[in-house]
């Protein structure tokens, strides 16, 4: 079953994954609402999804965070007014290094905003959940007897602010699920998206300083930055001692999105013999292939054509040495794999970047 004439509820979608995985939804027939409060995104990145599908996209400005009654009466409106198949959980905020400074803002904007989310999705009916979660929920289970890859079996904990807001968030969800058999979520481990959509219209465009690695490389590339900090080369691992990660295409990712949605979908009553879309699940998406920091900086160079010069500095706290997916339950279960290598994310980086060097603020 195919996400065709569904009617998909994504919150966070003008951002970049969010943008990303609408484009993919409606160009394969599903009508998208959105909802963003654009605190790190901009409506732009909708408009030129339109553009480039020629879709339409119902765009409302809603904030999760209940902090008055206005937000409350917006989001009860969106549910009120339409008819929702299914909800992609996108919206909150994403940088470790920041929710160290700002705990309480994550913990409000990632935790919160998905209770408000979730009691009025439980209001409405719509029990089915597609959430952004994050390979981060591992980072206390790397040790040297628990090394990567990282399999959805290993025990879970993370070790920065930003990594427990999604690890509090799984266990809603998993006890949801479990008190209630209408419930059909499913949490996705994200392990480090970057890329752009091929058409160089949408892309990553962080507000202020970027606070991931690829989008910083890009706009020291495109020179809007005059060097890259490398937060530490220390960590004993091939083969240049900076941070291993798994690097996943946005477009992979967000085809992920629709796998998890069609597989929910097929366990619905309609289907009484297929199971796996029911209850909660966990995926990990990523290639299952790591990269150094430097191995990264390397292949944009040569993607770029451009130096991208940078500095080794201190460790960053709550960073771990590597985080690689085991991608083998989402290839069985859901039949996603991802198939962009690490070229082609630098390249799209690129025409994204030098098309857009000051992200979607460019004057057109």
């Amino acid at each position: 079953m195919s996400v065709e004439n569904k009617h998909i509820l994504v919150t966070g979608g003008a951002g970049y994954i969010g943008s990303h995985t609408v484009l993919e939804l409606l160009a394969q027939g599903a009508k998208v609402t959105v909802i963003d409060n654009l605190q790190n995104s901009k409506l732009t990145s909708i408009e030129r999804v339109e553009e480039i599908t020629g879709g339409n996209v119902n765009f409302v400005e809603v904030d999760l965070r209940h902090v008055n009654d206005s937000n409350i009466s917006k989001l009860k409106d969106v549910f009120e007014k339409n008819d929702f198949d299914a909800v992609i959980h996108f919206a909150g905020l994403k940088a470790v290094g920041e929710s160290n400074e700002k705990p309480l803002e994550y913990y409000d904007n990632n935790v919160s905003g998905t209770i408000n989310l979730m009691k009025m999705m439980d209001q409405y009916g719509v029990k089915n959940l597609v959430f952004s979660s994050s390979a981060t929920v591992y980072g206390a289970a790397v040790t040297d007897n628990n090394p990567p890859p990282m399999k959805e079996g290993m025990p879970t904990g993370a070790t920065n602010p930003y990594g427990r807001t999604k690890h509090i968030v799984e266990q809603i969800l998993e006890d949801t699920a479990a008190s209630d058999q209408d419930w059909s979520i499913t949490a996705l481990r994200y392990f480090n998206p970057v890329g752009a959509h091929k058409s160089g219209k949408i892309g990553e465009d962080p507000n202020g300083k970027p606070n991931n690695l690829m989008p910083f490389v890009s706009q020291v590339a495109v020179g809007r930055r005059e060097e890259l900090q490398v937060f530490g080369d220390d960590y004993g691992t091939d083969p240049d001692g900076t941070g291993i990660r798994d690097y996943i295409h946005v477009v992979d990712l967000s085809l992920g999105h629709i796998s998890a949605l069609s597989n929910i979908f097929e366990g619905q009553p309609d289907n009484p013999s297929k199971t796996e879309g029911k209850g909660y699940q966990t995926f990990n998406l990523g290639t299952g292939n790591g990269s150094s920091v430097l191995q990264l900086v390397s292949a944009f160079e040569q993607a770029s054509g451009n130096n991208v010069p940078y500095k080794i500095v201190d460790r960053r706290p709550g960073d771990v040495a590597q985080l690689v997916a085991d991608p083998t339950k989402a290839q069985d279960v859901l039949g996603w794999r991802a198939t962009r290598d690490m070229t082609e994310m630098c390249e799209d980086t690129w025409r994204w970047q030098s098309n857009n060097p000051n992200g979607y603020d460019n004057k057109e």
